[in-house]
């Protein structure tokens, strides 16, 4: 059983609280919208060479928010992308983004969703695309859902015949070690029960004042979410695990090449994040 207990009102509040951060964020030095309007790219380089190249394709990018990655996959050459997020005020700005980029609706089209609507969505977005060629999700998307299998079945029935699913998360391994060192077990790696947190500010301004704060998360584990992607008829290609993370997790974290956040040298490690590829023959 993957579903996870949570209360009966998960969507609304989730939903209200990104719908009041989209601003915060596109107004925030952590998007950098500007920047991102000239560089039109922000895809790590651990995912260019696990993607590949994209020239060409049909592209999905599940639980979108603003849209800078779907828009950055059309950077790259993908022939159409489709981005989906439950949040209107996302997708109107990754429209507006695009836009602004001069990119069409016939490259990139954008769907107000709940991603476990997203085959029905899709389809009325996008019909003359009923399978693509790369579905892409990631990162920090998961953790948002209460039931990883229903999100495989969806995701992999929207995965064309030798297309592939792209997943890019943070392990789950880190929720369940304690704040300061990441260096001890503190919480229940396997616990299906929702946290809910009702701290204001979000992860671009821990500051910002906000009035709809609370939002409800589940964990899942590495087997569960493979074994989820393997019942949904797709084949894992591969499955890396990764030493590093996009932000400041844990106190004993340091800062290095690329950006990314790392234990100091000589620290005994554990997966920071992990990425997997998961395609239809």
């Amino acid at each position: 059983m993957l579903t996870h207990t949570g209360p009966e009102d998960w969507r609304a509040a989730n939903r209200a609280m990104w719908d009041e951060r989209v601003p915060i964020h596109l107004a925030s030095d952590y998007y950098d919208q500007d920047g991102f309007r000239r560089s039109r790219d922000v895809i790590r380089d651990f995912e260019v060479a696990e993607v590949g190249d994209v020239t060409g394709r049909t592209l999905l990018h599940l639980q979108c928010h603003i849209g800078q990655d779907t828009l950055s996959w059309a950077h790259r050459g993908a022939a159409r992308v489709v981005g989906l997020d439950f949040s209107e005020p996302a997708i109107e700005a990754a429209r507006a983004t695009a836009a602004e980029l001069g990119i069409g609706t016939d490259r990139a089209a954008f769907v107000a969703a709940d991603v476990y609507d997203a085959a029905e969505a899709v389809a009325a977005c996008a019909p003359d695309i009923p399978a693509y060629d790369v579905v892409y999700t990631g990162i920090g998307s998961l953790c948002w859902l209460p039931d990883v299998r229903r999100w495989a079945e969806t995701a992999a029935s929207l995965v064309a015949p030798g297309g592939f699913l792209y997943l890019a998360e943070f392990h789950p391994i880190t929720d369940a070690l304690d704040d300061e060192s990441g260096s001890r077990v503190a919480h229940d790696y396997f616990s299906r029960d929702a946290w809910i947190d009702e701290s204001p500010g979000t992860y671009t301004d821990f500051e910002a004042p906000t009035v709809n704060n609370r939002r409800v998360e589940w964990q899942h584990t590495l087997g569960d979410v493979v074994s989820a992607l393997a019942a949904a008829g797709l084949r894992v290609d591969f499955l890396h695990e990764h030493d590093m993370t996009l932000f400041q997790r844990f106190g004993s974290l340091e800062r290095g090449d690329g950006g990314y956040y790392r234990q100091p040298a000589g620290r005994p490690r554990v997966p920071l994040m992990y990425s997997l590829k998961a395609s239809r023959p």
